[in-house]
């Protein structure tokens, strides 16, 4: 029998590997703890299953879903009452110049969702004072926070936003009174993680090294491929690497070696480099003069964006992401 194969989307690689509770505890913890084990694998659930009272419509997990690469939602019961805390994660391969501003808008989505679930309680002003029906919200009521961690994919150097206040052009004077919003962002190219979990260290070396713009090609190859070997890297480790360096891989051509894994990855990963290179600016030209041509025209921005992805073949995050690059 034949087999067929399976052309896995990278993006949707990237993202099982991280549905992975032990992944997902050792990962925050070394970014939020510096290795110490506060989060725990079995205190994780994804968010698309919760039915507790604090996430009490389907429609609230959905919409978060739809939003974010991954979230899960973290129970901790303590002598008194239970914690919840939402933890996401959102992978980048691009420098995004408006990133503090699109996470921000994530964290918001969330919070917002749980306000709106929470006030279609108060129907009528029974038991409420007369502020409190007004904000749809009782005094005592507390919402479940939001941590949101970006890992950025890419070869170069972030030298993009990583505060609010990044982006703006603030007068010394008044800066004390400008709320600012940090992101917490971690280069996959090079980081100090301290992390526990072996998929999870093989994943982050693998990545130094095939990101590592310094060395000569062949230097890097061997690099991986040596590694690889030597440490039995995890299949799910193999995929995930080439999902995150966006490569298309075919599910049938790996085994549970590393040697020819590795050789498969980096060569594809190189020759996606390239032919990105070649491409980009043409890209990026025609996405300029859709912009400029539908904005001198007084052609609404939600028409602009409905006709990029038509022409392009581009999603809606794509589409946005050229409209904040190019309009003025």
């Amino acid at each position: 029998m034949k087999n067929q194969t399976q052309n896995l989307k990278p993006d949707i690689v990237v993202k099982n590997y991280w549905r992975n509770n032990d992944h997902f505890a050792d990962f925050f913890n070394a970014v939020l703890f510096n290795g110490q084990e506060i989060i725990r694998p079995n205190e994780l659930q994804d968010i698309d299953t919760e039915e507790s009272s604090i996430l009490e419509h389907k429609d609230y997990a959905e919409s978060i879903g739809a939003a974010r690469d991954n979230v899960k939602i973290r129970k901790k019961s303590t002598n008194y009452n239970t914690e919840f805390v939402i933890l996401g994660i959102e992978g980048q391969e691009r420098i995004h110049y408006a990133m503090p501003m699109r996470i921000m808008g994530y964290d918001y989505g969330t919070y917002k969702k749980q306000y709106d679930d929470n006030s279609r309680k108060y129907k009528n002003a029974k038991g409420m004072s007369e502020d409190e029906y007004m904000s749809r919200m009782k005094k005592s009521d507390r919402f479940t926070p939001v941590i949101t961690i970006v890992i950025y994919y890419g070869e170069k150097e972030w030298d993009g936003a990583t505060s609010l206040h990044d982006m703006l052009s603030i007068p010394k004077e008044i800066l004390p009174f400008v709320n600012n919003y940090k992101i917490n962002l971690v280069e996959a190219r090079k980081n100090n993680l301290l992390l526990h979990n072996i998929n999870n260290k093989d994943l982050f070396s693998l990545l130094e090294i095939l990101l590592n713009k310094s060395d000569k090609l062949n230097e890097t190859k061997e690099k991986a491929i040596n590694y690889a070997r030597e440490h039995n890297v995890d299949k799910s480790v193999i995929m995930t690497v080439a999902g995150a360096a966006n490569c298309k891989l075919d599910y049938n051509a790996i085994n549970a070696k590393g040697d020819v894994n590795m050789c498969t990855v980096f060569e594809e990963t190189r020759k996606e480099a390239l032919v990105e290179g070649k491409i980009e600016g043409k890209i990026e030209g025609e996405a300029k003069g859709i912009i400029e041509t539908g904005l001198a025209f007084g052609i609404a921005k939600d028409d602009i964006l409905k006709r990029l992805q038509e022409k392009m073949n581009i999603s809606l995050d794509e589409a946005q992401n050229y409209f904040t690059m190019f309009a003025k």
